[in-house]
C-alpha cells in the first residue's frame, strides 16, 4: 500500500467515526427522559387500611364537680339512769365487755338502736367514743321515739367468758343469782358469765360466807379456788 492510499484511508475513516459520535448524541438528545409513573405500579399496589382509630384520653386530674352535702340528721332521743348504774358495753349485748358506767341520773344522746330496739348506742360522756346500753331494764328512761334511730347490725360476735368452780362447796354469784355447782359436777362446775365485777358466796357453810370477789373479761377464764371454811382447792 502506497503512502498516499494510507493517508486516504485514514481520513476516510476519521470522517466515519465524527459522523459515527455525531449520530449517538444526536439519538441521546431525541430520546424521551423517564418521567415518574403517577400511577402505583400493580405489584406494589397499597392495600386501603382503615385509618387508626384515636383513642379519647381522659385527663388524669378528674374534673372537680360541686355537690352539695347531705346533711344526715339524727333525732334528738336521749336516756337517763335512774334508780342505779348501768354498764357501757362495746357492743349491744351483755357478752360484750364493758367500756364505762353510766351512772344514776346521767343522760346521754341515742344515736342508735338494734334491730330489736333491746339496746341502744350512745355518745360516751366526755368523750368522741361511743358504746351500748341496755334498755331492757327499769334503770333506763328514754325519751323521744326509738323507732325514728338508724338500725344497727352488728358485724362481730362477743367471746365467751368462763367461771370455774374448783372447790367441793356448791357456789352462789352476785349479781345474776348464779348458781355453780361443785367440782364433784363436773362438766356443770363451769359457767359462761358475763364479763363484769361479780361476788361469789359459798353456800355449803352457814351464813353463806363470801369466799371472793372478781372481774372478768371476754375470753377469760376465772377459777374459785377458795371455800367458805378456808380449804383450798385445785381444778383438775
Amino acid at each position: 500500500m502506497t503512502r498516499s492510499s494510507q493517508i486516504t484511508r485514514n481520513v476516510v475513516v476519521a470522517l466515519f467515526l465524527i459522523f459515527l459520535a455525531q449520530a449517538c448524541v444526536q439519538f441521546k438528545a431525541d430520546t424521551p427522559t423517564p418521567t415518574t409513573n403517577p400511577k402505583t405500579p400493580a405489584l406494589e399496589e397499597q392495600v386501603s387500611l382503615p385509618s387508626t382509630p384515636t383513642a379519647t384520653i381522659e385527663s388524669a386530674v378528674p374534673t372537680k364537680t360541686e355537690i352539695p352535702p347531705t346533711v344526715t340528721s339524727i333525732p334528738n332521743v336521749t336516756i337517763t339512769v335512774v334508780k342505779g348504774n348501768l354498764f357501757i358495753r362495746r357492743g349491744p349485748d351483755m357478752a360484750f365487755n364493758p367500756v364505762g358506767v353510766l351512772y344514776k341520773d346521767t343522760s346521754a344522746k341515742i344515736v342508735a338502736r338494734d334491730v330489736l330496739s333491746d339496746w341502744v348506742q350512745i355518745q360516751l360522756p366526755n368523750s368522741d367514743e361511743t358504746g351500748w346500753v341496755s334498755v331492757q331494764t327499769e334503770y333506763s328512761q328514754i325519751e323521744g321515739d326509738l323507732k325514728n334511730l338508724p338500725e344497727y347490725t352488728p358485724t362481730e360476735w362477743p367471746v365467751a367468758a368462763y367461771l370455774l368452780n374448783c372447790t367441793h362447796h356448791s357456789m352462789y354469784v352476785l349479781p345474776g343469782e348464779i348458781v355453780i355447782p361443785s367440782s364433784y359436777e363436773y362438766p356443770d362446775n363451769e359457767i359462761w358469765i358475763y364479763p363484769g365485777t361479780y361476788t361469789v358466796h359459798d353456800m355449803d357453810v352457814s351464813g353463806d360466807p363470801e369466799v371472793m370477789d372478781f372481774s372478768i373479761k371476754e375470753g377469760q377464764t376465772i377459777e374459785i379456788r377458795w371455800d367458805g371454811a378456808g380449804e383450798k382447792r385445785k381444778c383438775p
